[in-house]
């Protein structure tokens, strides 16, 4: 069983960098890959970004592709997302997942097992 918990949400300004981290009590934490995704009010939940268990491979999104960083520290049992040059498109709850080792698609909600409850951004104009 896996546990997760984001932090690090909170309001900026457009232009504006922000850090998410997201915690992960499990002890096979090593052993799972990770993900971010994100939720606007009337929208699906959207992949955001993804990193292998072993940090090596990482996938963006074409929307956050050269502004965001997903990175890890299996270590700390964490996962970051930085983001910068946040826009007001970018305004969602940011929910951190975690997915057992496995092929295939890597960016449904369906791809992954475990999920955090969330944490708000919110970039202004």
């Amino acid at each position: 069983q896996v546990q997760l918990v984001e932090s690090g949400g909170g309001l900026v300004q457009a232009g504006g960098s922000l850090r998410l981290s997201c915690a992960a009590s499990g002890r096979t934490f090593s052993s799972y890959a990770m993900g971010w995704f994100r939720q606007a009010p009337g929208k699906e939940r959207e992949f955001v970004t993804a990193i292998s268990w072993s940090g090596s491979n990482t996938y963006y999104a074409d929307s956050v592709n050269g502004r965001f960083t997903i990175s890890r520290d299996n270590a700390k049992n964490t996962v970051y997302l930085q983001m910068n040059s946040l826009k007001p498109e970018d305004t969602a709850v940011y929910y951190c997942a975690a997915r057992r080792p496995v092929t295939g698609s890597y960016s449904g909600v369906s791809d992954y097992d475990y999920w955090g409850q969330g944490t708000q951004v919110t970039v202004s104009s």
